[in-house]
């Protein structure tokens, strides 16, 4: 399935999933937008070790990952920076499934903030920080 043309999958907020033209499917999440901070910043107000940058994004994808979607988990490469994070598959139809399945979940994670600050409550100290 791999193209010479980059094609775009997802136009969210602040998830974006795209193929490269090189043969990968990128996820990007723009964790420096307006949700996804206000998010990061009351996190960081419950657990001072969850400054929300990528790293600490890629921190908290790989236990949630882990934990409920450990295929998605196995199928990525991720890239995170201080103001975004990425992840890398191989494109294929079954990763393109996938790349769909972690945006929703990021979405999730954002929109359903209250879930996600009762899981950083119970489960912060199980994740490693950056």
């Amino acid at each position: 399935m791999a193209t010479t043309e980059r094609r775009d999958i997802l136009d969210h907020e602040y998830v974006k999933i795209y193929t490269s033209g090189f043969g990968d499917i990128v996820l990007l999440f723009e964790n420096e937008k307006e949700r996804p901070l206000a998010v990061g910043q009351k996190m960081n107000e419950i657990n001072e070790e969850a400054y929300m940058n990528g790293y600490n994004w890629d921190a908290l994808f790989n236990c949630y990952l882990e934990e409920i979607a450990p295929d998605i988990l196995e199928s990525m490469e991720s890239d995170p920076e201080a103001g975004s994070y990425a992840a890398y598959f191989k494109e294929t139809q079954e990763n393109e499934q996938k790349a769909k399945r972690f945006a929703d979940i990021i979405i999730s994670l954002i929109e359903n903030e209250d879930e996600t600050y009762q899981m950083l409550r119970e489960k912060g100290d199980e994740i490693e920080w950056d």
